[in-house]
């Protein structure tokens, strides 16, 4: 298991999973692997009848979002994010990260009537990026790593908000409130972790779970969110134990599936010419903006705080953790699912752009990652050399 754990075999995973699913559904096996994503399983005695595909984008994906949350509420708590001097100057990054590839799509769609999808260049997918970081960036200085992490994790809570605000319409406002009160004894239970009543506690805890989710997904609110605020009312001790437990599961199976599923879309038989509008922005916004935003967010934030407690960061190393920004993979196809879901035609566009989006970010944030790696360990020895030299003298 604990090869699975590894941010390298996690991006492979997804990158092998998303290329997959893209090729077979280009073969004499497409049809059948679409109509079997299409068909509907529903839970006896219950209102939940959903397809193949909306299980793992509702359901599986729920579990991901849990374990986004727990490691969210490690960092807000005792990790990087945890007080305001050290969020601040990532936040202004992040959020010109998720400005600059929204601009940029609105304006590529402006008059097309999709400027409603936005969000979908905005998201950043943090194990995707880390992979990267943790393949290519092997001399990169500490405090490089941490801004990206941090980056990405604020990128994972703005993700979050405008799934709930955004693609929420006419919620039933009843199962939402049953659902916050299961949300509350969830967190109550963890309480109980570690006691004598510990089975009891895992017991109940699955139970609300289920029932949190079931009640999430009838408010109309997407379920996914339920993951969301369960992992956060979490107990952070237990949580942090139920995340390791997690961590196999989402990197070798939920998000490998997610993927296979999402990227299960057949390449329109037409020219450039006549893609929508949505694929142009998309393809644009996510490599392009996010560079463009990350950079200029993160050369803004030098200048915010106490000039000794600033991170030296240099435009080329801002360059870099903005292509590693572009790697959107599966916060955005979740978000082009939403944002496209009367358009299925759109979201195939879409889901093509996401993926060839996040494949030029892959590439040139390898390239990027690399050099500056070489540079630092170049840096290193110079330095080494130095100190010896004057140490001989």
């Amino acid at each position: 298991m604990g090869i699975i754990r590894s941010e390298r075999v996690a991006a492979f995973l997804l990158l092998a999973a998303a290329a997959l699913g893209l090729i077979a559904a280009n073969t004499a096996f497409g049809p059948a692997l679409m109509q079997l994503q299409d068909a509907h399983f529903a839970i006896p005695g219950t209102p939940l009848d959903l397809s193949v595909g909306h299980w793992i984008s509702d359901g599986l994906l729920a579990v991901f979002f849990f374990v986004v949350a727990v490691e969210l509420k490690n960092e807000l708590t005792v990790g990087q994010l945890n007080s305001v001097s050290k969020a601040v100057r990532p936040a202004i990054a992040a959020l010109g990260g998720v400005a600059v590839p929204a601009l940029i799509y609105v304006a590529v769609t402006a008059g097309s009537g999709y400027e409603g999808g936005w969000p979908i260049p905005t998201a950043t997918d943090i194990a995707f990026a880390l992979g990267v970081l943790a393949v290519f960036g092997k001399g990169i200085p500490s405090r490089l790593r941490i801004f990206i992490l941090a980056l990405a994790i604020l990128d994972d809570i703005v993700a979050i908000v405008i799934i709930a605000v955004f693609f929420t319409a006419d919620p039933n406002l009843l199962f939402l409130a049953l659902a916050v009160v299961g949300v509350v004894l969830f967190g109550l239970a963890s309480r109980l972790l570690g006691g004598r009543y510990q089975m009891l506690a895992v017991a109940a805890m699955v139970v609300l779970a289920v029932l949190t989710w079931s009640l999430v997904y009838l408010s109309g609110v997407h379920a996914t969110i339920a993951g969301v605020a369960l992992g956060l009312v979490m107990v952070r001790k237990p949580a942090m134990r139920v995340r390791h437990a997690l961590e196999p599961v989402t990197n070798g199976v939920i998000l490998p599936l997610f993927a296979f599923s999402a990227a299960l879309v057949a390449i329109p038989q037409v020219s450039p010419s006549e893609l929508a509008a949505p694929f142009w922005g998309i393809l644009i916004a996510l490599p392009v903006g996010k560079v463009i935003g990350i950079a200029l967010g993160g050369w803004l934030s030098s200048f915010v705080g106490p000039r000794e407690k600033r991170p030296h960061l240099t435009p080329y190393a801002l360059l870099t953790a903005g292509a590693l920004g572009g790697v959107g993979f599966t916060v955005s196809l979740l978000m082009n699912e939403l944002a496209f879901a009367s358009q299925p035609e759109v979201a195939d566009e879409g889901t093509l752009a996401v993926l060839l989006g996040s494949s030029i970010s892959i590439v040139a944030s390898a390239v990027l990652v690399s050099r500056l790696s070489a540079y630092y360990r170049r840096l290193r020895v110079l330095r080494a050399d130095a100190v010896r030299r004057l140490s001989g003298a």
